[in-house]
Order: C-alpha cells, then structure tokens, then sequence
C-alpha cells in the first residue's frame, strides 16, 4: 500500500469533470481521479475548515460515526476496473475492523473530515498512476483516468 495525500482538487480541461489529484508520499507520482462536482466541492469545504450552516452528506456520516464510536481508520482506493476506481473505508467498531465498499470521491470526503491516511494498492497507481511533471497539460492538471 501506498501513502497518498490530496494534491489537487480540479477541471479537466477536456470535459470539465471534478478532478481530484492526489499524490504518493514521495512525491513522485500522482493519481487522478474524477469524481462529482458535488464530491469535489464537499471534499474542498473540509480541506479549507468551511462548515455550512447544515450538515452535508460527509458532514451527517462522520457525525453518525462519532456518536456510535466507531474510528474511521482509513481509506484504500484498491480497484481500477474499466476507468472505475474502487475504495474500501475500514472502520475500527468495538474492537472489530470493518470493511465498508465505496466511491473514492466518498471515501475521500470522509477521509478529510476524519483526518485518517489515504491509501492505493501498488496495482492502482501502476495502472493509472502519471509520474509527476509528465503528461501535463499546459494548466498543469495531469490526465484523468
């Protein structure tokens, strides 16, 4: 498993789909994801400390978990499968590791709310991975697989 922190959150420039870009600890590699404008804007929001006056959806989440005491312990984006990313969030219950499926944009948006690591499988990032500084367009937004 692979460390990966937020870089960027984004537009592509050829579909202007959200682009979430996260990079290895290392900082060789990058990782770009497309997700909902509606993710990208509340994964944003929680990156700047910006709480709305309601809660949102990532908000309610990790309020629920808070209130039954359950950790959010980290986020594995562990599948690229045709140009779909999946995730796992595991979730410490009394004791217990639980493995919960989910989109990345999600996963992610909990992540920062729960200031819990962020990982991909080696596997993930060879297949969809760009090495930093290639591929870029001249904004600098990588490709979006």
């Amino acid at each position: 498993m692979i460390r990966l922190k937020i870089d960027r959150i984004g537009i592509d420039p050829r579909d202007q789909s959200a682009v979430i870009v996260l990079k290895d600890e290392a900082g060789n590699r990058l990782l770009p994801v497309s997700i909902g404008g509606y993710e990208a804007q509340a994964i944003a929001m929680a990156i700047q400390g910006i709480r709305p006056a309601r809660p949102l959806t990532h908000d309610l989440c990790k309020s629920m978990l808070d209130s039954l005491d359950v950790t959010l312990s980290m986020v594995l984006i562990d599948d690229l499968r045709e140009q779909v990313f999946y995730a796992q969030i595991t979730l410490n219950v009394d004791g217990r590791t639980i493995e919960i499926d989910s989109r990345p944009s999600d996963a992610i948006a909990l992540a920062v709310r729960a200031n819990c690591p962020i990982f991909a499988l080696e596997k993930v990032l060879d297949a969809a991975g760009v090495p930093e500084g290639e591929g870029d367009d001249p904004e600098g937004d990588p490709p979006v697989h």
